[in-house]
């Protein structure tokens, strides 16, 4: 569903009487819900689930569960349990392929030091998968993605251009080495980067997934009241995204949100093509911080040496001025 779908439905739905204890709600645009249970104890709480994005079960089940988790890890928060919710044609398809597809997303769980304790399966025409995910952190040491400082520097976590590949994979038109890269870049979980970054103080963070770099990138900035100037050279992007998007090879998603962005990102010679993969709907996608420089340049330093060789300054945070985002080269 795009932004502006999202926000229509959201506009429909009655107010909800304050309750002291959540924290973070549906009012914002956050990663996911924050209830305060005791003075040193929050329930952070989110959902998400899709059809396949790869052909291997195993694989697909391993991106549904890292893209679920990153909500947590975007909170400041640490993923307990997990429910599974699967949609599937088992008469169709048979149990051993969604069997491949709990093994990979539990694996996945297990990584990431949670557990598994149950779901819920309807059968449907068209596979689909994903977790609901429970974590915990103290409530004084929420992220949200407001609050992003002027003078601030963004720091991104993993590349983009994932949606435009995986639209690649769908139309053989990606080569076994590009396949490889964007399902391990999927299938990585954030949990190093979120680990890390406990030890530096974020203004605002976020994990980058369908809306995209600038879109949300876009609602750190308004909900910030401040604007931020991207340069594009600093920018991660898996290797052959470029020409693929200049075959035309780009998913229907990255163009709504291209679209809804319209009057509030400038580009300054940037290529329509580029353009589109800044606003490229990714599954799984690495954070998006604001945070000091000093802080920022550790930061990143400390995820290279942990092998997060994509993060990178992408550029940083200004008074707010007439648009939201300013892309340059």
């Amino acid at each position: 569903m795009s932004p502006e779908d999202l926000t229509q439905v959201l506009r429909l739905l009655p107010e909800q009487e304050p309750v002291p204890e959540l924290l973070v709600g549906h009012e914002t645009s956050d990663d996911a819900g924050v209830y305060k249970l005791t003075d040193s104890i929050a329930l952070i709480q989110t959902i998400d689930y899709f059809t396949p994005i790869v052909d291997d079960p195993y694989m697909f089940g391993q991106i549904a569960a890292a893209n679920a988790l990153s909500d947590v890890y975007a909170m400041g928060g640490e993923p307990k349990t997990v429910l599974n919710i699967v949609g599937y044609p088992v008469k169709k398809l048979g149990p051993d392929i969604l069997a491949e597809i709990l093994r990979g997303a539990g694996d996945k769980v297990k990584e990431a030091g949670a557990v598994t304790v149950g779901g819920h399966s309807i059968d449907d025409q068209e596979p689909k998968f994903g977790l609901s995910v429970t974590g915990l952190a103290h409530p004084d040491e929420i992220w949200k993605n407001v609050g992003a400082k002027p003078g601030d520097v963004l720091v991104l976590t993993k590349p983009i251009g994932v949606g435009i590949m995986t639209t690649g994979i769908k139309r053989s038109a990606v080569t076994d080495e590009q396949e490889q890269v964007v399902t391990r870049t999927m299938a990585m979980l954030n949990k190093s980067a979120a680990e890390a970054l406990k030890k530096f103080t974020p203004n605002a963070v976020t994990d980058v997934t369908g809306f995209g770099l600038l879109g949300h990138g876009s609602e750190i900035a308004r909900g910030s009241n401040a604007s931020f100037e991207v340069t594009l050279s600093k920018v991660p992007v898996l290797a052959g995204t470029l020409e693929l998007a200049a075959q035309g090879v780009v998913p229907g998603g990255s163009k709504s949100n291209h679209s809804w962005l319209e009057d509030d990102v400038e580009y300054k010679e940037i290529s329509f093509e580029e353009q589109l993969i800044l606003c490229d709907a990714i599954t799984s996608g690495g954070l998006l911080v604001s945070l000091p420089e000093a802080d920022a340049k550790q930061y990143v330093q400390t995820l290279k040496e942990s092998g997060l060789q994509y993060a990178s300054i992408i550029g940083k945070v200004t008074e707010k001025k007439e648009k939201l985002i300013y892309v340059k080269r």
